[in-house]
């Protein structure tokens, strides 16, 4: 018998969307949060730059929106980037209000800063450690309230669908046991996908689980082709990834290739500054051109000014040996954020009634091609409070939605899954084929790979394969993987994120629309049971 917990809401995920979404839930029920690793171990955490919002005297959200839209590449959807900036500002505000400690000016002002493709100053801050004040802020709130409850290494494995309505998950605890999460509203604040390539920005938790389980759940998704590498993410060979925040070029900081000299200009007019898509793809070109590695450098500035700013990023550069203020330090992009994802309205609803979904894993559309800097906390703020409050609505009055109506599927009970592909070959697979730069033969090559793995996937889960943690973590990487490399090959254009060498111009003309409903070629949909 599997054993069974309950609440009123559930929420899968533990970074800003779920937390902000609890915030607006704890005076109407008892929340559930699971949480895959520790709470803090999401993306969250991990933001250094900022969020931006139009708070200062020279900005608004008209401003705002406009940055917005041109770094989408013509794909953002207006309603939902005209959310994002008018609501924004209020919910920073309410943050301060909440003792979020941004960084000040001398006179006591907010010290806005600077990133790629803003027009303005308006990423507010708190040294380069962003991420992790939000969330503590929106924890505080929450701590000890008896409504809360977290349960932490929590692997969510399916989603109960009983008649067509999302009724809680299953998932797996820490010593491998499978429960049954049961709630009047099931939130996904799940967070992204980049462990899906060898090289990322991401935390080793970001596996896409939460697109996986909703779309084996019926729900649709768009925009997966949109995968925004981050062009500044350290480099040095056997050491970890790390994220070189854009706010160290926002502050001065340039892009050199091996002679010392600064190349982005070549590239776009807006040089070191301009938008994400452009710079990780002038990155990998300058590299190709000289045959050797690009470098960030901050030695031009003063020293003491740089290491302040940043401790954080310089404890890190330290980490491998390298001065942030004075070395040139090796670069090159990364995964780093998924534009698309598992689709909703602007309430954070998905397809499937009970299901919501905000933050990174959620898609409305409000990036388009590509993400605006320290648009990523701001989003999961907004939406993450709008979701929250549009599970209350549900709870009172449960709306139809479209999903087909069929019984909840069974718990798995068979012998355990056999992980059909190995994870380092899948994320060596999916950024050789689908990374910076993709090409028809590439991504064929890629999807029947990954194709046959989901096949033997389903093969497996229909005998009723039981899962570990390991082995849903396997699952979620080769379906995300596969979506993402199915909507790469069926967008024979290169826009924002996705860059095709063998469809290199934008088409307005066949392809100024969104892509949604995406499925791979071999559907792995048996694989709902689990």
């Amino acid at each position: 018998m599997i054993e069974r917990v309950s609440a009123d809401y559930l929420i899968i995920g533990s970074g800003i969307a779920g937390l902000r979404a609890a915030a607006e839930l704890v005076a109407h029920g008892r929340v559930l949060i699971l949480t895959k690793s520790e709470p803090g171990a999401g993306s969250t955490g991990y933001a250094q730059g900022g969020i931006a919002a139009a708070v200062g005297p020279d900005d608004s959200p008209e401003l705002h929106a406009r940055d917005t839209m041109e770094a989408g590449d013509g794909l953002c959807d207006r309603g939902a980037v005209d959310v994002l900036v008018t609501e924004g500002p209020r919910d920073v505000r309410e943050l301060i209000d909440w003792g979020a400690a941004f960084d000040r000016a001398p006179d006591g002002s907010l010290d806005l800063a600077r990133e790629g493709a803003h027009s303005v100053r308006r990423v507010l801050h708190a040294r380069d450690a962003t991420g992790r004040e939000i969330a503590r802020v929106l924890a505080a709130r929450l701590q000890g309230l008896p409504s809360v409850a977290v349960v932490d290494h929590a692997t969510a494995v399916q989603a109960i669908v009983e008649d067509g309505v999302v009724a809680g998950v299953r998932f797996l605890d820490r010593g491998g046991r499978l429960i049954e999460a049961r709630a009047g509203a099931t939130l996904l604040a799940t967070g992204g996908a980049g462990q899906v390539f060898r090289e990322t920005s991401n935390p080793t938790v970001a596996t896409g689980d939460g697109v996986a389980l909703a779309y084996l759940a019926g729900a649709r998704v768009a925009d997966l082709e949109f995968v925004q590498f981050h062009p500044t993410v350290l480099a040095v060979a056997g050491a970890p990834r790390h994220l070189l925040s854009e706010a160290l070029r926002g502050e001065g900081g340039r892009l050199v290739n091996a002679d010392g000299d600064a190349f982005m200009h070549r590239y776009d007019a807006r040089g070191d500054l301009a938008s994400r898509d452009v710079v990780s793809q002038a990155i990998v070109r300058e590299s190709e051109r000289t045959g050797r590695p690009v470098y960030l450098t901050m030695s031009h500035l003063t020293t003491a000014v740089v290491r302040e700013r940043f401790p954080a990023i310089a404890a890190l550069c330290r980490g491998v040996g390298l001065d942030l203020a004075t070395d040139r330090l090796p670069v090159g992009p990364a995964a780093h954020y998924l534009m698309g994802g598992v689709v909703t309205d602007l309430a954070g609803r998905t397809s499937v009634p009970g299901l919501f979904a905000a933050g990174e894993v959620a898609c409305t559309g409000v990036h388009g091609a590509n993400r605006l800097a320290s648009n990523s906390l701001l989003e999961g703020l907004v939406f993450g409070g709008r979701a929250g409050r549009a599970m209350v609505d549900w709870r009172a009055a449960p709306w139809a939605g479209d999903a087909t109506p069929g019984r909840s599927d069974p718990a798995p009970t068979g012998a355990p899954l056999v992980a059909p592909m190995d994870e380092s070959a899948l994320r060596e697979l999916t950024w050789q084929h689908a990374g910076v730069y993709r090409h028809g033969d590439g991504l064929r090559t890629a999807l029947a790979s990954l194709s046959a793995a989901a096949g033997e996937l389903a093969r497996q889960q229909t005998t009723g394969a039981s899962m570990t943690p390991a082995t849903w973590r396997t699952t979620s990487l080769i379906v995300v993987a596969s979506l993402i490399v199915q909507a790469a090959l069926r967008r024979e254009e290169s826009r924002g994120g996705h860059s095709r060498t063998d469809f290199s111009q934008r088409d307005d003309l066949h392809w100024a629309r969104r892509l949604s409903d995406v499925r791979p070629a071999v559907d792995p949909s048996p694989a709902r049971s689990h």
